[in-house]
């Protein structure tokens, strides 16, 4: 076997037959990606592109086996991803159908619910949208102002907008195919619940009491038709309310299995995570294409040469491998950690905790992937100077296309937050509420612990730059040095100043939350690299890992010279290690693209 082959095997893993699937469905004539259509001829070809996909079977890979699905739910995400090699506007629009609004009855709903509604979500004969945003609280889910109200006599609740800040905006599917909608709504005093809200009517009209608008053209995935929605006292049945979590009776008793309101919320929103995974997933597939694009224009474009030589290949230049090689080894470390986090969702958290941390993990790798995509493919259309701007050549679609990643499924500021909060819990749970006691306890360790990490930054400035080990300890120290400063800097905050606290130490939290997920994707890495068996691909993938690790610790050298971790002449040889790894690397930049797998309908550009 060839080492491209045995690295895209790696890579392609455990969902390999899924993957394969996709790839094939993007050659097939019609589904090349393209930008120069019209809003209402782009949204017409992305709907007979979903009727397709549906035909095709790829919906039901998500959904269970009692409604006509496969129980695949790793087979579904790694599906999605792949669809973000071509038209990310069906990769969306497939997200919303299939993910966000099929996934929501499938995660919050009862077996009436699925019975009822599956199988023509999976077949896309029932257009759906995820009405959770609004406009005036897009990221406090929690308290949204939509409210639902239950009236006895009818055996109804009443879905109602109390006020503009109260519409619900950017919804997929919503301003020319949904007819049904997952709409979030205050449940009285239970707190936010689903319910199935009929929206069109079967000419396609809206219903009595719905509102809806069109969000017109965006930046970018204009195949997507988001839109606008209010409701007008709006009724519907009571077994309209997906009530896996919560439920009222005819007479208008309230029962949940979950006694906290607030408990009930999160344990909600973690069901829906996989959204969350799906758009990391996605963001690293169009990132590839970049890279992929970028990497082939600079194999190929000559620039510069010296007296009666030859004219160079600009990917030649150590500048230019700067700009394109360490974003690659940072896509093949996130690809990784991806593959675990899907894994890890599929095969079910161990319990209360492993939720948790599967919610956070999330949170993290999708706040880290979007960024990345974001950087990366910016830096991939400037690498390609002005054939990068050109429509043909997809960067300038794949930069509008993904701009909004950074944003959707949740802030990568609120997302980082809500991982750091997660690692602030171990705190918690050791020291109590830090009262007199646990104070006391506190403040001994941290005399202890500063005595350790003396020795510790002694013994990091002594190792060697190439030893994985180090590596690990480095990333770990990191991660740990910050988490301890922030709880320090938390512990200050009383009843009357906790904003205060908390608003001066939020940089701190996320550069913690950062940290954290470094150290996350480098042990995904080197475990991925652990469970290849071709020693060939593995010596090239140690040094992909190594160009990883150490354009990380360069990017963020201040705080390892600021803290004792690197001396100067240290970070020197870091960047040396850098440059010298990029060298070593460049012959073997088109077996790390192919082993990708793009299909090359999606690669397809006048370069």
């Amino acid at each position: 076997m060839s080492i491209t082959a045995s690295l895209r095997q790696l890579l392609d893993g455990r969902w390999s037959a899924a993957k394969a699937a996709a790839r094939d469905g993007l050659e097939k004539a019609g589904f090349e990606p393209t930008d120069q259509l019209g809003t209402e001829e782009h949204r017409a070809r992305i709907h007979e592109q979903m009727r397709l996909l549906a035909d095709s079977g790829h919906a039901r890979l998500g959904f269970s086996s009692a409604v006509g699905g496969a129980d695949d739910l790793g087979g579904s995400v790694a599906s999605f991803e792949m669809l973000a090699y071509g038209d990310l506007s069906l990769m969306v629009k497939a997200g919303v159908q299939w993910g966000l609004f099929g996934g929501a009855i499938q995660a919050l709903g009862t077996e009436r619910h699925h019975m009822a509604y599956l199988p023509a979500v999976m077949s896309f004969q029932l257009p759906g949208c995820f009405a959770m945003t609004e406009t005036g609280h897009g990221s406090d889910v929690q308290h949204l102002r939509t409210t639902a109200t239950y009236d006895v006599s009818a055996e109804e609740f009443v879905i109602h907008s109390p006020d503009p800040a109260a519409r619900k905006d950017y919804i997929g599917n919503a301003a020319r195919d949904g007819r049904m909608a997952v709409v979030f709504a205050q449940l009285e005093d239970h707190g936010v619940h689903a319910f199935l809200v009929p929206i069109r009517d079967e000419s396609g009209a809206p219903m009595p009491g719905v509102w809806i608008g069109d969000c017109g053209r965006k930046a970018g995935l204009n195949g997507v038709d988001n839109g606008r929605l209010l409701f007008d006292r709006v009724r519907v049945p009571r077994s309209a309310l997906l009530n896996r979590y919560g439920d009222v009776a005819p007479d208008g008793t309230y029962t949940s299995p979950i006694e906290s309101a607030s408990r009930r919320f999160f344990t909600m929103l973690g069901t829906l995570i996989r959204g969350r995974i799906s758009v990391a997933g996605a963001a690293g597939s169009a990132t590839k294409v970049a890279l992929a694009i970028a990497i082939g224009y600079g194999e190929r474009r000559r620039q510069f040469a010296a007296p009666g030589g030859e004219e160079n290949l600009i990917l030649d230049y150590l500048v230019h491998q700067r700009k394109l090689l360490p974003a690659l080894a940072r896509t093949y470390a996130l690809h990784f950690a991806q593959e675990q986090l899907v894994a890890t969702m599929h095969d079910g958290p161990a319990d209360e905790q492993g939720q948790r941390e599967l919610e956070a993990r999330a949170a993290g790798i999708k706040a880290v992937a979007t960024q990345h995509a974001t950087e990366t493919i910016q830096m991939c259309r400037q690498a390609c100077g002005g054939a990068g701007y050109l429509s043909a050549n997809r960067l300038p679609q794949l930069k509008a296309d993904t701009d909004v990643f950074t944003t959707f499924e949740g802030d990568n500021t609120v997302l980082l937050q809500l991982v750091a909060k997660g690692l602030l819990t171990s705190y918690r749970d050791h020291f109590g509420e830090l009262d007199v006691l646990g104070t006391v306890r506190f403040v001994a360790d941290q005399v202890v612990e500063s005595v350790i990490e003396a020795t510790a930054a002694r013994t990091l400035l002594q190792a060697d730059l190439g030893d994985r080990a180090y590596h690990l300890k480095l990333f770990e120290d990191r991660e740990k040095h910050l988490l301890d400063g922030a709880a320090r800097r938390l512990r200050r905050a009383g009843k009357d100043n906790a904003f205060e606290v908390f608003n001066a130490s939020q940089d701190h939290l996320l550069a913690a939350a950062r940290a954290h997920i470094d150290r996350h994707v480098l042990e995904a890495f080197v475990a991925g690299i652990a469970a290849c068996p071709d020693e060939e691909a593995v010596a090239l993938l140690e040094k992909v890992c190594d160009l990883y690790v150490l354009s990380t610790v360069e990017s963020d050298r201040g705080w390892f010279l600021e803290h004792g971790r690197l001396s100067p002449s240290r970070a020197k040889e870091v960047t040396q290690r850098v440059n010298a790894l990029c060298g070593e690397l460049r012959p073997h930049v088109d077996v790390l693209i192919d082993a990708f797998g793009i299909p090359d309908a999606c690669l397809s550009t006048e370069m």
